[in-house]
């Protein structure tokens, strides 16, 4: 069964003239559980706005998105969201970042032990619970925030570029942790990346938007079992053919910007 049905989707936004701008078109997408899907395409055609509504961050104009068969509205403790910035609160320790969720969910101390231990430890974050984020890295700060995320027990977990902003040996390390975690626990997980090659390495499905309003141009399954090898024939094939599809669905000046 789907954990995520999108049924036509729709996103405006109005200026102060009263001018519409249509954000997203006609949305329809099904995410099963324990699915890693990767939703890319060109700036501006509403990842992230598609991710901030399933989120319950942002209304849709119309069209609905459920959770498990139950409209979204607003927040829920079973979507759980991890953003570029790790936006950890810098008066707080690691573990207090960690558990801040939980104490708000009134989630039992023995429970919050528990589940704390279980992702310092998967998250690598070990011998660094009682450290500030400023005396971290910026890899360090995202794996917080992702821990973060995931002792809430979420039943999806939404990702808008979270590594877009370390560097580039980092980002194949956390990539390489998300899997292994995703494998662990079976987690849904939706990511928004503008990086192709990240988005075969780690996807179940790759989701291709087209330019703004963002509809769904084209949907690919990547037929490669983890653990993968990033330098894969079949990926790089992959990745290239979805390059040359984005380039299909925009006009020229904006292919040239996104391959930029």
């Amino acid at each position: 069964m789907p954990t995520i049905k999108i049924n036509h989707l729709h996103k405006s936004y109005t200026n102060e003239k009263g001018e519409a701008t249509k954000a997203l078109e006609d949305i329809n997408l099904e995410i099963r559980d324990g699915e890693f899907v990767c939703i890319v395409g060109p700036s501006g055609c509403g990842k992230s706005t598609l991710l901030e509504m399933v989120a319950g961050l942002l209304d849709s104009t119309s069209g609905e998105i459920l959770l498990d068969d139950v409209p979204v509205k607003g927040t829920s403790r079973d979507i759980g969201v991890v953003f570029q910035d790790a936006s950890l609160f810098p008066w707080k320790t690691v573990k207090k970042n960690i558990v801040f969720g939980m104490d708000i969910a009134k989630v039992p101390k023995e429970e919050q032990e528990k589940r704390l231990a279980k992702y310092i430890r998967l998250m690598n974050l070990t011998e660094f619970e009682n450290k500030y984020p400023a005396q971290l890295s910026g890899g360090m700060q995202q794996r917080a925030g992702i821990a973060r995320a995931l002792v809430m027990n979420p039943k999806v977990l939404l990702m808008d570029e979270p590594f877009s902003a370390v560097d580039h040996l980092t980002r194949c390390t956390l990539q390489e942790e998300l899997v292994r975690i995703r494998q662990e626990e079976n987690r849904t997980v939706f990511f928004v990346t503008h990086d192709l090659n990240e988005a075969v390495y780690l996807a179940d499905r790759v989701i291709l938007l087209t330019p703004r309003p963002g509809r769904v141009q084209q949907e690919y399954t990547v037929k490669l079992p983890h653990p993968r090898n990033r330098n894969d024939d079949y990926l790089i094939r992959l990745a290239t053919r979805i390059m040359a599809d984005i380039g299909r669905g925009c006009r020229e000046d904006e292919a040239a910007e996104y391959f930029i």
